[in-house]
């Protein structure tokens, strides 16, 4: 698949608010500053659809992106992040499980996580959450370009042995750098034969 076009559509604050196209959505999701808006920005192909920071929990809000005018990508709130209220935090909560349960349109959620880290237990249990909520979603590990090749098979290795413990079947890997365009067009694809299969239901 090739982006021909990408444009920012809207921001919501509540699920209510989305937009009602019936077009499929990926969600992008992962902890707090984990590379969201960098990954969607290079996915683009555009610098600043999509705005980063430094400052973990700076999305707040549910962002739309419409693709090729045929779907969406959707930048969620990260989770994770310390520094906001309890009050902040159980909105964000509210407002990922909201989107899980109430978006009919959603085909995937693309669980991003830091490929430099150990196995963390947040990342596992939301994966955990995510599934219970009954959402198909596939694992990007994001920053791979900060690794050695055999740093990144060693860490992936661990996860898949952590992954293991609780689960019959691993989610589809993908390794990625925004920074290297390591990975997008394997994204891409998934996308592209997500939305062929979503056609033939």
């Amino acid at each position: 698949m090739k982006i021909q076009s990408s444009e920012f559509y809207t921001s919501s604050a509540r699920v209510l608010e989305c937009p009602d196209k019936k077009l499929p959505e990926f969600a992008f999701i992962g902890r707090s500053n984990v590379g969201k808006s960098s990954l969607i920005n290079s996915l683009c192909n555009k610098k600043s659809i999509a705005k980063t920071s430094s400052k973990p929990g700076k999305t707040l809000l549910i962002n739309h992106f419409i693709i090729n005018n045929s779907f969406f990508i959707v930048d969620l709130p990260g989770y994770g992040f310390a520094k906001v209220s309890k009050k902040e935090k159980e909105k964000i909560n509210n407002l990922h499980e909201d989107y899980f349960k109430k978006r009919g349109q959603l085909l995937s959620a693309l669980l991003l996580i830091d490929i430099r880290l150990e196995p963390q237990k947040i990342d596992l249990d939301f994966m955990k959450y995510i599934n219970e909520l009954f959402v198909p979603f596939i694992l990007v590990f994001t920053k791979c370009d900060k690794l050695k090749e055999s740093e990144v098979s060693e860490k992936i290795e661990a996860y898949s042995k952590e992954i293991k413990r609780s689960w019959e079947k691993s989610p589809q890997i993908i390794i990625s750098s925004a920074k290297n365009r390591i990975g997008l067009e394997e994204i891409l694809n998934f996308i592209k034969n997500s939305i062929n299969e979503f056609k033939k239901i």
